[in-house]
């Protein structure tokens, strides 16, 4: 692999990544490892945060929503938002070098998700100053007023496999609707997380104490976020079956949930399409993080008229795939992002090969130069049940199942098949039948001869077992406020 040299990776300010609380920097006793997906080096350390400093944490922001003029003061809560998209924009490029070394995406997909931060910042600074409450007569000497408040403090749980971008998904939001945020980070992209902070920390108008940033390797802090009384909503992106102990162990205490986990996004063909768009839009979604993602192309449903066709043209290209390190010139995929995970997407391939038609057997490269890393070459199994774990389970990597369909309603029958409703993609030129499709999918996302586009201004989120809530959009803010009913009588 030639290796890019054209972008320098950021120097942290410590030699050890710290966290954010309370406007300060903070150690710990206790420091972790960031290692390389690509090659299992070690990258740089990191000072894991303990439960007394989430505690702390949580107090302090607590604190500071009660006393500081940030829930009320509009103008400032727009102008901290503004800069820090300024401040993430500049970085952009050592930001996204930082997350390919790392994460193990590769540049042009960490690109991708560096270039969809700004907008959002900036959309929800807009969102900041857009007063949403009404007012009106209801009779001679009755007046009512509907006001929107902050809840409060806001918990934010990221995960690794996009953590910028997700970040700002979710407390970009909070901190429009006039909370503070306390948000846990994954170990697994520690420098990045590290360095973010450094930038949003940077932005002068930045109050102490109303952005508070941690990292943790386990889930310790979360829980906390997830248990605390002083903690009044939390943002959540991650697998279904933690969103499902989330709400279970929130119900406590009543907690405001925005929960969007799982997804098993269809990739439906029909005999009418442009093939040659939507096969090449198919091995992306398969590809894309390595399929890491919620909106994986996981699932290819193909009309049976277009079936050999379609299977042929992706087996040609699934296996043109060339995997290498995510900041090597002429990777088209990097690698898993650890070696557990691979070996855990191995094992449950392996588990049900036999009762698949194995049209791409990918799997782990042969390449030597690639044997440290946690590389897996894209893999196409032929399913012709939907009960299937193949078909039922979230893979969370680059393995897609092949389907065939006779029918309309066959194609919707197999699409809703599954407890996942996050998303899915139609591919058609009849007009009619795409919104046909789009109403009956059990999906919060449907999109027509395309994937994975995403809209700072449309909300976003899962029907079923994808989750709660909204993320994007105006619905977004609302996940972090209450409203107040005042009525005045003269």
């Amino acid at each position: 692999m030639t290796m890019t040299t054209d972008r320098q990776l950021p120097q942290l300010r410590n030699d050890t990544a710290r966290n954010y609380i309370g406007g300060q920097w903070v150690t710990s006793a206790t420091k972790g490892t960031s290692y390389s997906p690509a090659t299992g080096e070690s990258l740089g350390t990191y000072y894991e945060a303990d439960e007394v400093q989430v505690r702390e944490a949580i107090r302090i922001a607590k604190d500071t929503f009660a006393t500081h003029i940030w829930r009320r003061d509009r103008q400032l809560r727009a102008r901290v938002l503004n800069e820090m998209a300024d401040r993430i924009e500049a970085a952009s490029g050592e930001l996204a070098m930082l997350l390919a070394r790392e994460n193990g995406k590769i540049l042009p997909e960490a690109d991708f998700e560096l270039s969809l931060t700004p907008s959002k910042l900036r959309y929800y600074a807009a969102q900041a100053l857009t007063d949403t409450g009404r007012g009106g007569r209801v009779r001679d000497g009755v007046y009512s007023l509907l006001l929107s408040e902050p809840v409060g403090v806001a918990g934010v749980v990221v995960p690794w496999n996009s953590p910028v971008v997700l970040s700002v998904r979710s407390f970009a939001p909070a901190l429009a609707a006039g909370c503070t945020v306390v948000m846990k980070m994954a170990a697994q992209t520690a420098l990045v997380n590290a360095r973010l902070a450094e930038l949003l920390a940077d932005c002068p108008s930045l109050p102490d104490g109303v952005l508070n940033i941690f990292t943790e390797s386990g889930s310790d802090g979360a829980k906390l976020l997830v248990s605390s009384p002083d903690v009044a909503a939390l943002s959540y992106t991650g697998s279904t079956a933690v969103g499902r102990q989330i709400m279970a162990d929130a119900a406590a205490n009543l907690k405001r949930l925005s929960l969007e986990l799982g997804g098993k996004t269809p990739m439906i063909v029909f005999d009418d399409a442009d093939l040659d768009t939507a096969v090449g839009t198919i091995v992306a979604g398969i590809t894309t993080f390595t399929g890491q993602f919620c909106m994986t192309g996981s699932r290819v449903l193909v009309h049976a008229a277009v079936a050999d066709q379609v299977r042929t043209m992706l087996a040609a290209a699934l296996g043109n795939v060339r995997v290498g390190p995510g900041d090597a010139d002429g990777s088209h995929m990097g690698p898993l992002i650890d070696i557990a995970s691979r070996d855990r997407l191995d094992a449950l391939v392996e588990q049900h090969l036999s009762g698949a038609d194995v049209i791409v057997r990918g799997g782990r490269p042969e390449d030597e130069a690639l044997a440290a890393g946690a590389y897996y070459r894209p893999t196409l199994l032929g399913v012709g049940d939907t009960d299937s774990p193949l078909v039922q389970q979230e893979l969370f990597g680059p393995v897609a199942t092949f389907e065939v369909f006779e029918s309309e309603e066959e194609a919707v029958r197999m699409a809703n098949a599954t407890e996942y409703g996050l998303a899915a993609s139609v591919w058609t030129r009849d007009g009619a039948r795409g919104l046909r499709m789009a109403d009956a999918l059990d999906a919060g996302t449907v999109w027509t001869n395309g994937w994975a586009v995403v809209v700072d201004q449309f909300e976003e989120g899962g029907y079923k077992q994808s989750g709660l809530g909204r993320l994007n959009g105006h619905r977004a803010i609302e996940e972090f406020q209450e409203y107040k009913h005042v009525v005045q009588v003269v």
